[in-house]
């Protein structure tokens, strides 16, 4: 049975296009979407979302109609998922983040690891930072690869004998890839694990384990890196190693990335405001701070972010195992709301969302 979306619903962007392709390839249920886009500027297709659905064809030999720039109506009939090596590349600062995003669900549940080269933007307003993959997104992931009541078990890589690595997602930064010129270079292993990937309830952070913050400048005057890192550091009351800078790198920028990394017990949370034209320093980091204290106080687990894109995972992991799980979140956003919509006209599973006394929400997720 072919599922159709309307890709005007809810907050009507890419993210609709990209969980459709993803579970299509995981069900091998065809997908056709129409009105892609709707509610942007430009609607249909751009060069990004193309990436995604060439992507997507190449991983599952699909047979895909309407994949054209600007189309907003597509076809999507998805094959057999292989594993493999592959290379894709955005020609553009389109995050390449967001392709990798798109196929690892597939890979994830493929029989064997899968190593991709990703070319494009790495630091993207529009996007989540190569860091927050890193460091927030692939530790959950990665918890849900480890057999339950069991440490993590290392696999072998499949080619050579190789080093052993954790099921899960395995990632590189190669080059940073900014706005407008991208160019950035990724590198991602996706070692499925050995059985049906593991829910479990996210509703606390845990003990503060560790806060720090990263100016990335490439190309920028390093008097930039100095003033945002000490504006934050006066805000949030960091100093000496928390507060690590890079300026010029080679061959990268200009670009301009202000994160701060929050490690708690039982998840890690990456923040991120990019310069720009016309924006100071000063600027640039009173908005991340604004970002960390909104966080902050709510006491949820996940920041609203993170919310959206761990909706996805944990959706897979209740559906395979047939058991709930929830998480708390600071916010539910409009984006994380037409996210759950869409898994659920895949999946047979069911979210719930709950407004939490202390602030944000509980998202319960159980089989249908």
């Amino acid at each position: 049975m072919t599922i159709e979306l309307d890709g005007s619903q809810g907050e009507g962007g890419g993210q609709i296009l990209r969980t459709g392709l993803a579970l299509a390839m995981v069900t091998g249920q065809p997908l056709r979407i129409e009105r892609i886009r709707a509610k942007r500027p430009k609607p249909g297709l751009m060069r990004q979302h193309l990436a995604c659905v060439h992507a997507a064809a190449e991983v599952s030999g699909a047979q895909v109609e309407g994949a054209e720039l600007g189309a907003q109506t597509l076809a999507f009939t998805p094959g057999s998922v292989r594993a493999g090596d592959y290379r894709f590349a955005i020609a553009s600062a389109g995050s390449c983040l967001l392709v990798l995003q798109t196929v690892l669900p597939a890979l994830l549940l493929a029989s064997a690891p899968s190593r991709l080269h990703l070319s494009g933007g790495t630091h993207n307003p529009m996007a989540p930072p190569f860091e927050f993959l890193q460091r927030a997104y692939a530790p959950l992931l990665q918890r849900m690869c480890a057999a339950p009541g069991r440490p993590k078990q290392a696999r072998t890589a499949a080619e050579g004998g190789g080093a052993p690595m954790h099921a899960g997602l395995d990632l590189t930064l190669r080059r940073s890839g900014f706005y407008p010129a991208g160019g950035g270079e990724v590198e991602a292993t996706i070692t499925p694990a050995a059985g049906a990937l593991q829910p479990f309830d996210l509703l606390t952070r845990g003990a503060v384990v560790s806060a720090h913050a990263d100016c990335l400048a490439p190309g920028l005057a390093r008097g930039i890196v100095r003033r945002e890192l000490d504006t934050l550091g006066q805000a949030m009351g960091w100093s000496g190693d928390q507060l690590r800078g890079e300026g010029a790198r080679q061959n990268e920028g200009p670009g301009n990335a202000l994160m701060a990394t929050l490690a708690y017990e039982h998840v890690t949370e990456v923040f991120c405001a990019f310069g720009e034209r016309g924006v100071s320093a000063e600027q640039v980091a009173h908005t991340l701070v604004k970002e960390i204290r909104s966080y902050q106080a709510s006491e949820a687990a996940v920041g609203a972010h993170l919310a959206d894109q761990l909706a996805l995972l944990m959706a897979l992991a209740v559906w395979q195992s047939q058991r709930s799980a929830a998480f708390s979140c600071s916010e539910v956003t409009e984006h994380t709301r037409t996210n759950c919509a869409v898994i659920e006209r895949f999946l047979t599973v069911r979210f719930a969302l709950e407004r939490r006394e202390a602030g944000g929400a509980t998202v319960r997720i159980a089989p249908a």
